[in-house]
């Protein structure tokens, strides 16, 4: 993904970055009420992502921290590893492709097991999980807990398969 030609030098001149709060902070005055020294920088999207406006630009937060940390843009997208959108700590982002971020999302903690990937049907738990648009039955097992161990065994060997090539 393409950004702008923001550099990392320019972001450290106008915001600090607290890599434990995820909050950026701004350094200079721009010559307004939002952007005096020391004040929090930026605004919540409709998504629930934060952004600041930077020389007449928006940006999403999330990736002027991996800008701010890394010194450069990210190459992909940014996941927020434990889904909560406005959780810019940088030990809770990752630089990932379209499809990896994809699979952080959903809405396990909405269903009746409250485990990503299981399921219950007739009183067993039936584990699945979804690869490229198509999803492979795991089993079926007399508990959530074991139905999502299967989930994750099987969600790290889809894992290994896709980083060796195969």
């Amino acid at each position: 993904m393409s950004d702008t030609n923001l550099t990392a030098q320019r972001l450290r001149e106008l915001l600090h970055y607290n890599n434990q709060t995820g909050d950026f902070t701004w350094i200079v005055s721009r010559g307004n009420q939002f952007t005096k020294p020391g004040m929090k920088a930026g605004f919540k999207d409709s998504y629930g992502h934060l952004g600041i406006e930077i020389d007449g630009k928006r940006y999403l937060s999330h990736r002027l921290a991996w800008l701010f940390v890394h010194g450069v843009w990210p190459d992909h997208q940014i996941d927020h590893i434990n889904r909560i959108r406005d959780d810019n700590r940088i030990e809770n982002l990752r630089d990932v492709s379209g499809v990896v971020n994809a699979n952080n999302k959903g809405n396990y903690r909405n269903n009746t097991t409250g485990f990503k990937g299981v399921t219950i049907k007739n009183g067993r738990f039936i584990a699945q999980i979804t690869f490229s648009g198509k999803c492979k039955y795991i089993g079926s097992f007399d508990t959530a807990e074991k139905a999502y161990q299967a989930y994750q065994a099987s969600k790290k060997a889809q894992a290994s398969i896709n980083w060796s090539g195969h």
